[in-house]
């Protein structure tokens, strides 16, 4: 088959990336006062330059700056949409292990203004990782609009301020549009949505919290496709937008479980992205049956590489799975790549720098042997 030449790739990556020893202690530095902005900066451009040139070593033709700049992968970003503030209530969310509970604790969201883009989120990160990659295609990924909902819900929006939640919603996707365009202006070619609620809600335990918190939970994932819609409506023909979609990624812990089959025909029909990377590294995940409503034109990329532990997949065994979801979705509309991020927030998943590349390198090896 062909190499692609535009995103999402045969091997590709979600995003976020472990952070280096160097980079967490400069952090930490910060933290305490011993080090000052610029010397953060320098360190994170540092760490960046080195990230950037992993991935083109290893045959990626994508590369992020491995969110090396945030503490989180969606607050740091949420937070800076102007009308939300953060609050001092702490949002606790449930995760799960092979050893056991834990939680992923953050601090709460209210929209106190209208939603709107102040300035461009993330526009000095891209700038930088686009002045750093020679082989590689510059990735920016951002949360989608639902992860604003889909964390505080419509109680966190101020309704002096928005009496009718429509407007709050048609202010959000247009805060999301304009940062659309300005990535688009400055170049920006493949531009990733993460977002885990369009998974979560798979999960009737999921879907049980949300109607307690008197939400439309049967009914939130169509809200959150239109919604991410009318964001991505008028973004160039030359931008390729791609979601991601998982049940949760602290500290190699989980929230949620199940397949995608209770969203999937609204999702893979509707949801006007250019290709869904889902997660289907474990028997949590689900079958690939639900790729079955993929139309003709949109890749799936097979999050079959686990981030989650260090232990490397079986190559065999990553082809064998790989023909099995081509019984849903023809070969040419695959892709392969990890079932998540390697470091959803800045302390990272339980695995070595080391393993995290041969990971890499294995997708890279895989994808050339079975689609050339």
């Amino acid at each position: 088959m062909p190499r692609r030449t535009e995103p999402p790739f045969r091997a590709d990556h979600v995003g976020s990336l472990l952070r280096p020893p160097a980079l967490l202690a400069a952090r930490e530095r910060f933290a305490a006062g011993t080090l000052d902005a610029e010397g953060l900066r320098a360190a994170e451009d540092a760490a960046i330059r080195d990230v950037v040139a992993m991935q083109e070593e290893v045959g990626l033709q994508s590369a992020t700056d491995g969110e090396f700049r945030r503490t989180s992968w969606h607050m740091d970003f949420i937070y800076q949409l102007g009308g939300i503030v953060k609050t001092d209530e702490q949002i606790q969310v449930k995760m799960h292990n092979a050893e056991g509970d834990n939680a992923f604790t953050s601090a709460g969201l209210a929209v106190k203004e209208k939603v709107r883009l102040d300035e461009p989120i993330f526009a000095d990160a891209f700038r930088y990782l686009a002045s750093l990659t020679t082989t590689a295609t510059p990735k920016l990924t951002i949360p989608s609009p639902s992860m604003v909902h889909y964390r505080g819900g419509t109680a966190a929006v101020d309704r002096s301020v928005y009496p009718d939640v429509e407007e709050f919603w048609a202010d959000l996707s247009a805060a999301y549009a304009a940062q659309v365009r300005a990535m688009a202006d400055l170049g920006c070619r493949y531009l990733q949505l993460d977002d885990t609620s369009l998974a979560y809600l798979n999960d009737p335990a999921q879907r049980a919290e949300q109607a307690a918190r008197g939400e439309d939970a049967d009914h939130a994932h169509l809200r959150y496709i239109r919604q991410i819609n009318a964001a991505i409506a008028d973004r160039p023909a030359g931008m390729k937008v791609t979601t991601h979609m998982c049940r949760g990624n602290y500290r190699s812990s989980w929230a949620a479980e199940g397949g995608y089959d209770f969203v999937a025909e609204a999702l893979f029909g509707e949801l006007d992205v250019d290709g869904f990377f889902c997660e289907f590294d474990d028997e949590r995940s689900g079958g690939f049956a639900p790729l079955r409503f993929v139309p003709p034109g949109k890749q799936v990329v097979l999050g079959l590489v686990t981030t989650k532990t260090g232990r490397l997949e079986d190559p065999d065994l990553l082809k064998r799975r790989i023909d099995e979801a081509s019984e849903y979705v023809p070969l040419d509309q695959l892709c392969l790549s990890p079932q998540c991020g390697f470091s959803s927030t800045v302390e990272g998943n339980v695995l070595t720098q080391e393993e995290q590349v041969a990971k890499l390198r294995l997708i890279v090896q895989v994808a050339e042997d079975v689609w050339g």
